[in-house]
């Protein structure tokens, strides 16, 4: 709970301060952290550097305010960003949409509303997977002020411990296989993040309940269904929970990423412990 809380922080910041001067150093300062504690826990969570992160957020606030204020120079939208030339916001913003900031303007229904990327991680024994959706978590922020009144489905391995007892690998791989059993519940729209080691949410597209509760029908489906790990066969299940989120004026990362772990507390897991997991 507590290396979350200090990724929430540490997003929380970067937010607040987008069109600053931002550097990890700087961000681990104000969390009174080290510069390597918090990259290691933005990849292990998000995926992603600090650095590469920043950027997407950028990029996408970026192009929002090329589309909806078109009497705005480019130069002074990058500006705005912390770019002191044309030259430093094109390549920045190249890199996150493939295009120049001009062609964006000129043309902006021809690309997504935010960037996306495909993840590919390594599993164990040189096994990868390849299906990942393409997820994007810079873009989680615009996204959950969007989704007012969208349901979430909350998602928790149950017995992690025991599984790590084994091999922190067969745990790792426990994760991975949770996520994936996630992503291929969700639909293209939905969104599939995590917001701790053994802990996931689908921030869907919709205000349909009855969509929701598939998603979390087709995720329980697969309870007890095994994982291979070094010859032993290793029931995964896992406790879902649907929610739905109200939203609010002012998101902040720290309400709704305390609102998540609330709802999916011990006290939550011991007073449905069948309906959630079996």
């Amino acid at each position: 709970m507590e290396n979350i809380q200090l990724l929430i922080e540490a997003m929380e910041y970067i937010e607040d301060n987008l069109s600053r001067p931002l550097k990890t150093d700087t961000i681990a300062d104000h969390l009174y952290c080290s510069k390597s504690t918090i990259e290691k826990l933005f990849r292990y969570i998000n995926n992603i550097s600090i650095r590469d992160y920043i950027i997407r957020r950028r990029m996408s606030k970026a192009s929002k305010e090329i589309v909806h204020n078109p009497e705005k120079s480019l130069l002074n939208i990058g500006l705005d960003y912390g770019y002191s030339s044309n030259e430093a916001f094109s390549r920045a913003f190249y890199s996150v949409w493939q295009v120049s900031p001009s062609e964006f303007r000129n043309n902006p229904s021809e690309f997504e509303l935010f960037p996306g990327y495909k993840l590919d991680r390594e599993l164990m024994e040189e096994k990868t997977m390849t299906d990942r959706k393409k997820i994007d978590i810079s873009k989680l922020y615009d996204c959950i002020k969007e989704r007012k009144g969208c349901y979430l489905v909350l998602g928790d391995i149950k017995s992690l411990i025991p599984i790590n007892e084994i091999s922190h690998k067969a745990g790792d791989l426990a994760i991975i296989t949770a996520m994936k059993r996630m992503e291929q519940a969700s639909g293209d729209e939905d969104i599939v993040f995590r917001i701790g080691g053994d802990e996931f949410v689908i921030l869907t597209n919709s205000k349909d309940e009855d969509y929701a509760r598939s998603i979390c029908e087709k995720i329980i489906s697969h309870n007890g269904e095994a994982i291979s790990w070094n010859g032993q066969e290793i029931p995964l299940s896992l406790y879902v929970k649907l929610v739905r989120y109200e939203g609010g004026t002012a998101l902040r990362y720290s309400e709704f990423f305390t609102m998540l772990q609330n709802e999916l507390s011990e006290e939550f897991k011991s007073q449905y412990p069948n309906r959630l997991s079996d």
